[in-house]
């Protein structure tokens, strides 16, 4: 496992929305919090990162990132693009054919500002490669960055290689270190210890410095851990269209859906090609069905209910 991942109890990304709406409960927090120079119907600004690397398996993470900034048409506000952060031996520049001619592109991190943006809150996007070096450095620029754009939270994605079968919804679950936040939103504490990449580094030391900070993980089964990952970008973008208080262009969203279907469709061909990747896929799904039987309790029971009942269409007045 991965920093910061804590699985959802029923470890599915397609249920449905819990019965608190998380991004109105967090925009009245962080509002409640803001200084008492703000103006008090200012809504407060939340930057989400994701970063190319160990902490993007699949590259889900930076995909879900960059789609949810485009379709909510962020613009380009400024980049960090610091050569002492980066090996380019091991992050290396890309050349590519442009209008203007050939051009290099150096790895760099880029920061969109979505101003009309819908729901709740003012959004900075952060998307980039995971620094080699300083760090320290690093996550002190971009945390004064947030601070010159007055960030009220933070929310880091990430996407990890898990024992998870891709026939199953893929597991996408938040997280924090903020006792005020977790029994708000209803998210999980953080249990991971381990190496981490930039996300935790991140989310952990925003928290120190007295910015909420939320994480966002999906699992992405490891015997497809290639780039694309469709399914896993999709369950990531579900997640954050539930945590900022976005609804996403249905058309869009559709797109992402087919390719997340074709993708597991193309999955489905290769592991019944090997009959050892078949039987592995098939003790996966053993394993994920019995872990998410939802226990025989009264709350599990009304929380089904409540799901059923939000699912139901109303009968016609008459």
């Amino acid at each position: 496992m991965s920093e910061d991942y804590c699985p959802d109890s029923a470890g599915d990304s397609d249920a449905p929305a819990e019965s608190i709406d998380r991004a109105e409960l967090l925009a009245a927090h962080l509002r409640a919090n803001q200084d008492e120079d703000s103006s008090g119907d200012q809504r407060p600004t939340v930057m989400v990162l994701a970063f190319e690397g160990w902490n993007d398996a699949g590259g889900a993470a930076t995909s879900a990132v960059r789609t949810v900034a485009q379709a909510l048409d962020a613009e380009l506000v400024e980049k960090l693009t610091d050569e002492q952060y980066y090996d380019f031996q091991f992050s290396r520049p890309r050349v590519v054919n442009g209008s203007g001619g050939r051009e290099i592109i150096w790895p760099s991190t880029t920061m969109l500002r979505a101003a009309g943006a819908q729901g709740e809150f003012n959004l900075l996007f952060v998307h980039g490669v995971e620094p080699s070096f300083r760090w320290r450095a690093y996550t002190a620029d971009l945390l004064t960055t947030a601070a010159e754009h007055d960030v009220a939270a933070v929310v880091l994605v990430g996407a990890l290689l898990a024992d998870v079968p891709h026939t199953r919804p893929i597991p996408a679950s938040f997280s924090t270190e903020d006792d005020q936040l977790r029994e708000l939103i209803d998210i999980e504490e953080p249990t991971y210890e381990g190496p981490v990449g930039i996300v935790g580094v991140l989310a952990h030391t925003a928290y120190q410095a007295g910015i909420p900070a939320i994480s966002l993980w999906a699992a992405v089964p490891h015997y497809v851990g290639q780039a694309p990952s469709p399914k896993a970008q999709l369950a990531l973008m579900r997640k954050l269209e539930e945590i900022l208080g976005v609804t996403l262009d249905p058309q869009e969203a559709e797109e992402i859906a087919e390719d997340a279907a074709a993708w597991e469709r193309g999955v489905d061909d290769l592991a019944e090609e090997d009959a050892e990747i078949a039987d592995y896929v098939k003790r996966l799904e053993e394993a994920t069905d019995t872990t998410n039987l939802p226990e025989a309790s009264g709350e599990a029971i009304a929380q089904e209910f409540e799901r059923y009942l939000k699912r139901r269409r109303r009968p016609p007045e008459k």
